[in-house]
């Protein structure tokens, strides 16, 4: 499955600001099966602090919609994060920390945004939130010319270093 941009833009702040050793993209549970087509969007390791990140991206830029509706959004959003779980559970049990995120740059404030704030241990990395990310992010290309291996973060080191 081909990794999309905004699964760059999360897999470089796991790498760069969170300090993840490991990123990988679009990871299906092994074996196959019908549990095989439900894929996690970027997962991030950091083996230092035992963390594991399971992040469902989602990068419409009109809006989060799933669906006929704001209802539809949520409840698929909710099946997501209970994938999120079952994953961690079953495959990353050497984490002890998981943090299970949801990043969408842009979200309709209202009942989706209430009602995702009620699930328990999702991290809602949406709007404001996300624009701060990507402020970071940016900071930290103007510091950094090394290649770390993104082409989003490498895209923002091009556009940081350009002359005017």
């Amino acid at each position: 499955m081909k990794t999309e941009i905004g699964e760059y833009v999360v897999g470089a702040y796991l790498k760069v600001v969170l300090g993840c050793d490991f990123i990988d993209y679009n990871v299906r549970p092994p074996g196959g099966g019908l549990e095989g087509l439900n894929e996690l969007d970027v997962v991030g390791l950091d083996f230092k602090n035992q963390t594991a990140y399971l992040c469902e991206v989602t990068t419409h830029i009109r809006g989060l919609l799933y669906g006929s509706g704001n209802q539809d959004t949520v409840t698929k959003i909710i099946q997501k994060h209970k994938r999120q779980k079952a994953y961690a559970e079953k495959y990353l049990s050497n984490f002890p920390n998981r943090r299970y995120m949801l990043w969408s740059p842009v979200v309709p404030v209202g009942y989706i945004t209430n009602e995702l704030a009620k699930v328990e241990g999702l991290e809602l990395v949406i709007n404001k939130a996300y624009t701060r990310c990507v402020d970071e992010l940016q900071d930290q290309a103007k510091q950094l010319s090394n290649d770390v291996g993104n082409p989003f973060f490498r895209t923002l080191q091009i556009l940081g270093a350009l002359k005017r």
